[in-house]
């Protein structure tokens, strides 16, 4: 995705590329979707563990008691949101990477360009897609089953709320959250795929490689994050209290424990496995042709 800023010139067909790079993200992130729909439950068990800080025996437990029709409540956004996360992240990145390398070609090192621009597609992307986990959100939640039993109850309940207590609650950890992933993400990727192509492995096994490593380690070092927008939105109405308060409300609900705040963290490892590694194989592999 990123080469040094002198291999990026400003001729008139460039923005049928700037637009190939929006193909090729919405692309990847549908064809990882099979994988997303598979993982979905391990996904809804980690959410259990988040909000009710339960052992996975027990969120496990909790979702065959409600049955394999509920099993899958709640994976109409994530399906939605991979494919056109993946189309605006990869190609607002590649698209800031692009505006960058231009306009301050000696300002900051080729090194961090990409980490830079991937900073500010992930602020882009939490406007965008708050909304989609919020609603995601209160469907896994068990507890909003009877009072808000389909998706268009939700939608219209969330509506009734102010925007900062209904479709944008949360706004500010999650805009931290993406930023700094998508920072790490695009920061990370290509080095680390280097390395491990200095191994002998075939490009593509270094672009899966490259992508599970990369996720897995920004998905640990956010998943407190991750564990507060849980908490923050699965609920709708009561007392809306801002981040600060959830989060001492959180860190004493685990007892001031890393370990219970990290419950569930494994499975996380797991999906980023799955997803992230399949999205950046497939990304990379389409835009090896035109680079």
């Amino acid at each position: 995705m990123a080469g040094s800023p002198d291999s990026k010139q400003d001729h008139p067909e460039d923005t049928v590329l700037h637009l190939q790079s929006y193909l090729r993200g919405g692309t990847s992130s549908l064809l990882s979707a099979l994988p997303t729909v598979i993982v979905f439950p391990v996904y809804k068990i980690v959410f259990r563990q988040q909000i009710h800080n339960s052992p996975v025996r027990h969120a496990v437990g909790q979702l065959c008691k409600e049955g394999p029709v509920k099993l899958y409540r709640g994976v109409a956004p994530p399906l939605l949101m991979r494919t056109l996360n993946g189309t605006l992240l990869f190609g607002l990145q590649d698209t800031l990477f692009r505006q960058i390398s231009l306009s301050s070609p000696h300002l900051l090192s080729a090194a961090l360009l990409p980490a830079l621009a991937g900073f500010g597609a992930g602020m882009v992307e939490a406007m965008v897609f708050t909304p989609f986990e919020r609603v995601q959100n209160v469907l896994q939640n068990g507890q909003n089953d009877r009072q808000l039993p389909s998706m268009r109850s939700i939608l219209a309940r969330l509506k009734e709320q102010r925007v900062q207590h209904g479709f944008y609650r949360a706004f500010l950890p999650i805009t931290a959250r993406n930023a700094l992933g998508s920072s790490l993400y695009f920061g990370l990727k290509d080095p680390v795929r280097g390395v491990v192509a200095g191994q002998g492995l075939s490009p593509l096994a270094s672009s899966f490689i490259s992508g599970t490593l990369t996720s897995m380690a920004i998905s640990l070092a956010l998943y407190p994050l991750s564990v507060l927008v849980a908490n923050m939105q699965a609920q709708v109405g009561g007392e809306a209290k801002g981040a600060v308060a959830c989060w001492r409300g959180l860190w004493k609900s685990r007892h001031r424990s890393v370990l219970l705040l990290y419950r569930g963290g494994s499975l996380v490892i797991l999906r980023s496995c799955i997803t992230w590694g399949i999205t950046t194989a497939i990304y990379d592999r389409q835009e090896k042709p035109s680079s």
